[in-house]
């Protein structure tokens, strides 16, 4: 297993290019969270249960993510701010094959 490269732009519209372990069944929320590209308490108030969609991201590269969960789907059905690319940060596990991943974090509600 591998780090892989993802760019983040953050709530400023600041780009920040981050690696992202492959090994540590990490999802986009928490290397938000570790590379503290939003304030505290701003991002992944519910822990990453798919329950609050403060990790709310716009997927801009073109990469194929997992089919979207009955839960994630509920979240953002009832989310401000939502976009045909949208999903929930903390639905995104790290995978190699992510290398190269580009998403911009929602505005704050």
């Amino acid at each position: 297993m591998k780090d892989i490269k993802v760019t983040i732009v953050d709530r400023h519209g600041v780009k920040h290019k981050v690696d992202a372990p492959t090994d540590m069944n990490m999802n986009l929320m928490e290397i938000v969270r570790s590379y503290e590209l939003a304030p505290e308490g701003t991002i992944g108030i519910c822990g990453g249960m798919a329950m609050c969609a403060s990790c709310q991201c716009y997927v801009e590269s073109p990469h194929q993510l997992p089919e979207m969960s009955y839960d994630e789907d509920l979240m953002l059905s009832e989310a401000f701010n939502v976009k045909e690319n949208s999903r929930l940060s903390c639905q995104i596990f790290i995978k190699e094959e992510l290398d190269g991943l580009e998403v911009e974090l929602a505005p704050e509600v």
